[in-house]
């Protein structure tokens, strides 16, 4: 498989202003010593562009409480990489909006888990979440960035799928980034709300059926068996695969964790995605470009060969791949077989 890198998601602190039940990285109030540093963090993103040139998402926590992030979103801008930001939008001030637009931001995600106030603030937990990331869209669109609407979807909001999707037309997104709960960090405490593997396919069809009949881009994430029903649904109706025309859209294939897709925590530590807590290497100790191209564990990811249970034997694993995480999650082995797919492999 390809280790051409696309895509590095980075941790840029692990403080966030909000405490979301769903939170990946159990987000803390206050900034972790241990952060890189911004030379640190400027020499990972000086050696990430000596061999590729990837979308860098700037997340957290919550990104923007680090007070070198535009300075890093603009240093990482000038090496050639797009510089993104994910947020959840509360602190996106109109000033804070025209200085991500002034530090060559090639786009914003803001995370929305209900299609109105109360579902998304119940979602949160935190009583006017909804009203402050609605004003920081509003900020991002008078500083003319690129909007993307990410949402996490379990129990709570799965009837609200499309209507978010709407949300996000409404508001002008560019893109629809539905990520499926894979229970780590503070997700642990959901893992009563995860939807079961029959509503995961149900959820699927909802998704293709909905960007069949809109103009915005929808991409399902932790879901890479999403990207078998919709090439099942396109060969049903004898359509092709869509061509997309820039990487923020790109149709490619499920699990890119460590193939396409990479992630760098809050004090370097290198992981093929920001679910799966096997480590591939620790940047204060190794090269960057060493840890991408050599690690055991990026190896072991880009061989499909080495997938087990049903994964091993799907005629789909190329296209596909399952969740390693998920796959990690539930038996304790990142290469055994998607536990949430009902998909009984033809070969």
């Amino acid at each position: 498989m390809s280790s051409s890198l696309r895509l590095i998601f980075w941790e840029a602190t692990r403080a966030c202003n909000l405490e979301c039940p769903h939170c990946r990285a159990k987000a803390e109030k206050k900034r972790s010593p241990e952060e890189l540093t911004t030379q640190e963090a400027k020499r990972f993103l000086k050696t990430a562009a000596s061999f590729s040139k990837p979308i860098v998402v700037f997340s957290g926590g919550e990104a923007l409480l680090r007070e070198d992030i535009y300075e890093l979103i603009h240093y990482a801008s000038q090496l050639g990489l797009k510089s993104t930001l994910a947020t959840n939008g509360s602190l996106v001030s109109l000033d804070s909006a025209m200085r991500l637009k002034e530090n060559k931001t090639a786009l914003v995600a803001v995370s929305i888990y209900g299609s109105n106030a109360k579902s998304h603030d119940n979602f949160c937990g935190a009583p006017g979440a909804f009203e402050k990331s609605l004003a920081g869209i509003n900020n991002l669109k008078k500083a003319g960035i690129p909007l993307q609407i990410n949402t996490t979807i379990t129990k709570k909001n799965l009837a609200e799928l499309e209507a978010m999707g709407n949300f996000a037309l409404k508001q002008g997104a560019v893109s629809y980034h539905v990520f499926f709960l894979v229970p780590v960090g503070r997700g642990k405490s959901l893992e009563g709300d995860e939807i079961s593997a029959q509503e995961y396919e149900e959820a699927f069809n909802r998704l293709y059926d909905f960007q069949s009949h809109s103009t915005i881009r929808v991409k399902a994430t932790c879901a890479p068996h999403y990207y078998r029903v919709l090439r099942q649904r396109l060969a049903k109706e004898k359509k092709k695969l869509p061509c997309a025309s820039d990487n923020f859209s790109a149709i490619t294939k499920g699990c890119l964790a460590g193939q396409g897709v990479c992630f760098v925590s809050y004090k370097g530590e290198v992981f093929g995605c920001g679910y799966l807590p096997v480590k591939a290497g620790d940047l204060r100790k190794e090269d960057f470009k060493s840890v991408w191209f050599e690690s055991k564990l990026f190896q072991d990811l880009r061989d499909s060969a080495k997938l087990k249970g049903r994964c091993g034997a799907c005629e789909f694993k190329l296209v596909c791949g399952g969740c390693r995480a998920r796959a990690y999650w539930r038996s304790g082995d990142f290469q055994e077989e998607e536990p949430y797919c009902i998909y009984q492999p033809q070969t």
